[in-house]
């Protein structure tokens, strides 16, 4: 890795800039320069101050080669990134990575030299690559001089005088690389990438004026847009899936010592949905029960773009016809079957639809049938497929004599107050009924729809139909009709999408499951440590190393000096890059930053963002510990990353691991590896980067999570024999930090039985059934009932002989 720049060098003008998407960033630096220097010390810009026109520096080491450059030159004037100048000089920012490498370590006339991108100096001569030949798709100017010629090749330079390029407007440090995982939004009705706009940033909806504009939800990548309320309703879905995993994670030690994440259960094409939805999800109430969305079953929005409620439209019914029906109609299903997903089942909408329509909803050769295929959930099906249109309004006329049954009985003129009552055992959920429309059954349709308000029934018929709501969708999802109806633009899902919405929600039903027995032997491999990623080194941290800056991520992000915590001039934005960077001790590229911290923004101005935040990091870090030359968050060009330098920034989590090879790997005794666990746990004051919403921080968090979970049983192992009543006491602690995975309470569970303590096994099954109604209606698994068992089945013979 190449030096960085030493303290005292002159204003590097790529920090301290603000963006134009970032206002809250520090001032520029020609007001404010990094290091505690002046504009009266800075030698090369003392040379471009005296003289109108800057000289030549003759003294300049790289001057020769800058003469030679293929492109010309130009000088670093204030404000100067390599992105602007590549953008001004070359007529693509994304080129600066060439002035870098034919500048790079070529000595200049303050005796510093370009080491790092973000590290240029005013007054500065660099070398330009040949500006390429093929002419701009602008109309040409006549008064131009010809592609190719001289003037063009480097504009506003000269080979022997530079002349000093104008200021360029402030906007962020220069973006490292072009290969993004995402791509901008484009301009048009319905985008190719999430239309969340960046802060600032102009929408790129190409909505006439009276429709809703694409910022009111999420375009998906190959085909469809849907709402952020039925985002937010499959996030819920990808975030019960997590705790599922968490629920059936073994607790083997040691565990993998990575700081990599967990993988992800997300189908591929959800994840950006998911990271997208999430932010719409309250964590209030905690990680372990997920809030639901505010509205059910979001089919899309109004005029206002405010989410609108299959549930609450107006009228008998809803009829979709036109380009885009079939789309719709996929969303609808989606909708209903996402709400309420950790609620009860009998809580959770139904929806009844047929073989022949599931069959077009559904990409080609998918099975046509409901959420539970085996027939075995605890309160039956959500998604019921029947034969054809006449079995399915059949089923709804029963379903509304029924409801109407019941109304009489408890003299209540609404399913709505019904349910609000306490004096009867059976909910009623909404009712959805999905078919095609079918003349020969329109009255009987309009029969059942006519009750739709008083017994929470809601047909959707795909096609025309006189009696019900009709909406005409475009292949943008706009909608129109001749009767009132709130609905300006309707979520659109592609077949795939539909099919991996309804594997999630597959995967999470409620029913009776195996599980793992705490005495079976161990898969190879834990479910939740299962690494997406070659696992990172990490740097060997003792929890007493010296640094002149500690960082905790374990719990909410904080950063500390000697003189205490740093509490003012940094950004949120550069607590998180210090967060990805303690989870990635090799580093990160800008790309990846970007994509980690900000993937609903277009790439460039996330780009923009993440360099923001680097700087203001640095620039507080300095700050804070009175040295101005370390760099802690520094630049490899080998690799093209950011990392943290281990020199100077000690990391809690870091140490955590460390401390846990310790116990694993050169421990002696168990007295030593007892120390060293503790000194493990003694670090996790909480999860991983605690307070911050993004899907990431979610993976790494349970994956951290399972890591003192493992240490924790290590403790109880050790402590059992001499101290069982510590082991529990360690046990009780894990299960503070995760209330639902299953082998805790099953080595609870076994301490007690051992000890004769029936009574203390049936309030832990009875806690861990608390907790798991909580994942919509789950119970303990097979295997956890029969480890209560053995353990009760002593009592049992020992009450049985005292008789």
């Amino acid at each position: 890795m190449d030096a960085e720049p030493s303290p005292d060098d002159p204003s590097s003008v790529g920090e301290g800039r603000p963006t134009p998407d970032a206002l809250d960033a520090p001032p520029a630096p020609a007001s404010r320069l990094p290091h505690g220097e002046t504009l009266g010390t800075l030698p090369a810009l003392t040379i471009s101050v005296r003289s109108a026109a800057p000289p030549t520096l003759r003294q300049d080491p790289g001057a020769n080669v800058a003469r030679s450059a293929p492109g010309g030159t130009c000088r670093v004037v204030v404000a100067d990134t390599l992105w602007d100048l590549a953008a001004k000089h070359l007529g693509d920012p994304k080129r600066w990575q060439e002035i870098y490498a034919l500048n790079r370590g070529h000595k200049q006339a303050n005796g510093y030299a370009l080491t790092d991108p973000d590290e240029i100096h005013v007054g500065w001569t660099l070398a330009l690559p040949a500006r390429e030949t093929t002419p701009a798709p602008a109309l040409p100017d006549p008064t131009a001089p010809t592609p190719g010629s001289p003037d063009i090749a480097a504009p506003g330079t000269t080979d022997t005088a530079p002349t000093a390029p104008p200021a360029l407007p402030a906007s962020a440090i220069p973006a490292p690389d072009n290969k993004t995982t995402s791509t901008p939004r484009p301009p048009t009705p319905a985008p190719a990438t999430p239309s969340v706009p960046a802060d600032g940033a102009e929408s790129a909806s190409g909505s006439p004026p009276d429709q809703p504009g694409d910022e009111a939800g999420v375009a998906l990548p190959t085909q469809g847009w849907i709402s952020l309320g039925l985002a937010a309703a499959i996030a819920a879905v990808a975030a019960l899936l997590r705790l599922h995993r968490r629920r059936h994670a073994r607790l083997i030690f040691p565990a993998p010592v990575s700081p990599g994440p967990q993988s992800t259960l997300t189908p591929p094409s959800l994840t950006h949905v998911e990271t997208i939805g999430s932010r719409d999800l309250s964590t209030a109430v905690g990680d372990h029960r997920r809030a639901k969305p505010a509205v059910p079953a979001p089919v899309g929005v109004d005029l206002e773009g405010n989410e609108v409620s299959l549930f609450h439209l107006p009228g008998p019914g809803l009829a979709l016809a036109g380009a885009d029906a079939i789309p719709a109609a996929r969303a609808v299903l989606a909708a209903v079957l996402t709400t309420g997903v950790s609620d009860s089942a009998t809580a959770r909408p139904v929806v009844v639809t047929t073989a022949d329509l599931l069959a077009r909803l559904l990409p080609p050769g998918a099975p046509l049938m409901g959420l539970d295929p085996d027939g075995i959930a605890y309160d039956g099906d959500q998604l019921i497929v029947l034969a054809d249109t006449a079995a399915a309004i059949t089923h709804a006329e029963e379903e509304m004599i029924g409801r109407r049954r019941l109304l009489d009985t408890f003299d209540t003129a609404t399913i709505a107050d019904l349910n609000a009552r306490a004096d009867h055992a059976e909910t009623q959920p909404p009712y959805v009924l999905l078919i095609e429309s079918a003349r020969r059954h329109a009255a009987r349709l309009q029969a059942v729809a006519n009750h739709r308000a008083a017994l929470d029934l809601h047909p959707v018929i795909l096609g025309p139909h006189s009696g019900l709501t009709t909406l005409e969708v475009t292949a943008e999802g706009t909608a129109t009709s001749d009767t009132p109806c709130p609905l300006a633009r309707l979520s659109a899902l592609s077949a795939d999408h539909l099919a991996a919405v309804l594997a999630m929600l597959t995967a999470v039903q409620a029913r009776p499951e195996p599980g793992t027995d705490i005495d079976d032997p161990p898969a190879e491999t834990p479910p939740a440590a299962a690494p997406t990623e070659a696992t990172e080194p990490t740097p060997a941290q003792a929890d007493d190393t010296a640094a002149l800056v500690r960082l905790r991520v374990l719990g909410p992000v904080t950063v500390t000096t000697d003189t205490g915590p740093v509490t003012t001039g940094m950004r949120k934005g550069s607590y998180t890059v210090l967060a990805v960077l303690a989870a990635h001790p090799t580093g990160r590229t800008l790309d990846q930053l970007a994509t980690d911290l900000h993937p609903d923004v277009d790439p460039t101005a996330a780009i923009k963002r993440v360099r923001t935040d680097i700087t203001s990091a640095r620039r507080v870090l300095r700050t804070a510990t009175g040295h101005d030359e370390p760099m802690f968050i520094v630049f490899d060009p080998a690799t093209s990353r950011y990392l943290l330098d281990p020199q100077t920034v000690a990391v809690d989590l870091w140490q955590l691991l460390t401390a846990i090879r310790q116990a694993d790997n050169t421990a002696e005794d168990d007295a030593e590896r007892l120390a060293a666990l503790r000194r493990a746990t003694d670090l996790y004051v909480g999860d991983f980067a605690e307070g911050h919403d993004l899907s990431w921080v979610t993976d790494y968090a349970t994956s951290y999570r399972h890591q003192i979970l493992t240490v924790y049983a290590r403790i109880a192992e050790i402590l059992e024999t001499d101290s069982p009543d510590g082991a529990i006491a360690a046990l009780e602690r894990a299960v503070d930090l995760d209330p639902i995975n299953e082998e805790l309470y099953q080595r609870i569970m076994r301490i007690h039985g051992r000890r004769q303590r029936p009574d203390a096994v049936r309030r832990t099954l009875r806690r861990l059934e608390k907790h798991l109604v909580e994942l919509g209606g789950a119970e303990p698994s097979q295997a956890t009932r029969r480890v209560a068992e053995r353990q009760l089945a002593p009592a049992a013979s020992a009450i049985r002989g005292s008789r």
